[in-house]
């Protein structure tokens, strides 16, 4: 099929000041006080929501992938148009930053919708930002794609290889034990967050990012280069280039790529990875969203025969450099292939199964990721429970808990509040 012709969206703007061609007229009059021309502003517009924030750390070198993406739509022909949205840090927003996901996700539709262009990319990272743009992304019909920033790479303190946040927790555990004293606990804090990124182990934001790419809403290999690698710079190159293209080729609307196959591969690997039970709110919200109607018993059904395959934090011992090293995402969909929809078509416009004909099989040295036939844990690395204490259910990460624990009978304790919780414990 021959590529369609990207009207501009300066024109297609719904902004209106009563005579449409004097809108038109003026819309260009103001952008040219911005330095664009008519040459310009008649290219594929694509927006580029920025999550820039000095309260979001993860995301502080943002400016550099947000130029690389620019590079990437100026080189494919289209004109870049950054915007700022909502950035939810999840370090330092009160009282919890799953508060404002749902804020974020309408501010960021609405941006989307409102201001005049062909196609977006949602730069995001940190933890609820990228459920919020997926769950923009999927209430529009114009083309989007998301990039993240990337993990951090891991510090390390004493001989120990550190990284956030699953050695954030055992080395306070080990303060508040009395192994570490203040001194100590303190120098080890300057290498646990050791560079830019997201969290160093398979928690929420490694895990949503994980499943955007196997949603398709992000290129493959997209979910495992380190911030500002020169691996995470070029591949917002080729997400520029791509939105750019998508937008030519007449654009598929996210709701089009976010089917229920997709979602079900997204379960399946998420139960590979041993990822964050937060995905499970998530990806429901996401569903919801794209008009698919999935149940949260399904995480145990869908992927009641996929075993734990990721050796990464909590459930292993890795962390996302590891993964990265080892072939990433489209590694571990290689190996579960025989478990997953093929069928599915995300941003390339090709079928997973095609994508992944194209890959090597597993080598020696991908280390942090094993094989259906000699896997890492059991199927069941995430469970969902019901009962008198969650009769709306519950779920749990088993691949990290304590086995021991898995049957116990003990009282219940009923707080109203976190401060009760703590100190209970204590």
């Amino acid at each position: 099929m021959a590529p369609k012709p990207a009207e501009s969206a300066i024109d297609r703007s719904r902004t209106s000041y009563g005579d449409e061609g004097f809108s038109r007229y003026l819309r260009r009059a103001f952008l040219a006080s911005a330095g664009y021309d008519d040459v310009d502003l008649d290219r594929p517009v694509i927006g580029i929501a920025v999550t820039k924030s000095d309260y979001n750390t993860c995301h502080r070198d943002m400016p550099a992938l947000l130029e690389s993406v620019r590079r990437g739509v100026l080189e494919a022909g289209g004109l870049p148009m950054e915007f700022p949205t909502i950035s939810l840090g999840e370090i330092l927003t009160s009282p919890t930053s799953m508060l404002f996901r749902n804020l974020m996700a309408m501010d960021t539709e609405e941006m989307i919708e409102a201001l005049p262009m062909n196609g977006a990319v949602l730069l995001g990272g940190c933890d609820k930002t990228v459920p919020a743009q997926l769950m923009a992304a999927a209430s529009t019909d114009k083309p989007v794609l998301l990039e993240v920033v990337g993990p951090m790479l891991t510090g390390s303190w004493r001989g120990q290889r550190l990284g956030a946040c699953t050695d954030c927790r055992r080395l306070w555990g080990d303060h508040r034990g009395g192994v570490l004293d203040a001194a100590e606990i303190t120098e080890a804090r300057g290498e646990l967050v050791a560079t830019a990124g997201t969290c160093a182990v398979m928690g929420t934001a490694s895990t949503m990012a994980s499943l955007t790419e196997v949603l398709g809403m992000m290129l493959p290999g997209g979910a495992t280069p380190p911030a500002s690698s020169g691996a995470r710079l070029r591949h917002g190159v080729l997400t520029g280039r791509r939105i750019v293209e998508m937008v030519r080729e007449g654009g598929a609307p996210p709701r089009d790529i976010l089917t229920r196959p997709a979602f079900e591969n997204a379960i399946k690997v998420l139960a590979a990875l041993g990822g964050s039970t937060n995905a499970l709110v998530h990806l429901l919200a996401v569903a919801r969203r794209a008009g698919i109607d999935l149940a949260l018993e399904e995480f145990d059904t869908v992927a009641a025969d996929v075993p734990l395959m990721v050796d990464l934090k909590p459930s292993g011992q890795l962390y996302m450099e590891d993964l990265h090293r080892s072939g990433g995402i489209p590694a571990v969909l290689k190996q579960l292939a025989g478990r997953l929809d093929l069928t599915t078509v995300g941003a390339t416009g090709t079928r997973l199964g095609d994508l992944l004909a194209d890959l090597p099989e597993r080598q020696e040295w991908q280390t942090a990721i094993t094989t259906l036939e000699e896997p890492l844990g059991p199927p069941g690395a995430l469970a969902v429970l019901k009962g008198s204490l969650a009769p709306n259910g519950a779920v749990i990460k088993t691949s990290a808990a304590s086995p021991h624990l898995f049957q116990h009978t003990g009282p219940a304790f009923v707080v109203d509040a976190g401060q009760d919780i703590t100190a209970i414990l204590d």
